[in-house]
This record gives structure tokens, sequence and C-alpha cells, in this order.
């Protein structure tokens, strides 16, 4: 279970942050509409705190080995 988390489930956490701070900083650099900045960043941080709860139960998974 837990390579399941390491090979694909963390990468993809981890890519979907990156990806909604890319369209953050997007937005930002082509003076884009503040609301799609306020609405990115709130993904943003909600995907983060989801990686970060995917990441600690993969290292729970792991450590149980």
């Amino acid at each position: 279970m837990s390579d399941l988390f390491v090979s694909y489930i963390v990468p993809l956490a981890i890519a979907a942050v990156a990806v909604v701070l890319l369209l953050g900083l997007w937005n930002m650099m082509r003076g884009g509409s503040p609301n799609m900045s306020q609405k990115l960043m709130r993904w943003r941080v909600g995907l983060q705190f989801l990686a970060i709860c995917v990441i600690m139960v993969t290292i729970w998974l792991m450590s149980r080995h």
C-alpha cells in the first residue's frame, strides 16, 4: 500500500500544488483578475494541506513495515 502512495499519490499531490501555484503566478504576471488570484490561492492552500496529509500517511505506512 505504501508503494502506491510513494509511486503515484504523493507525486500527484505535489504536482497539483505546483500546477495551481504556476497558474496563480501566471495570472498575477499577466495582470489577471484579483478574484481569480484569491481563488487560486485558496485552492493552493487546500491542496498543500491535502499533500501534507498524504505525505504524513505515507510516512506512517512506511514505518509499519
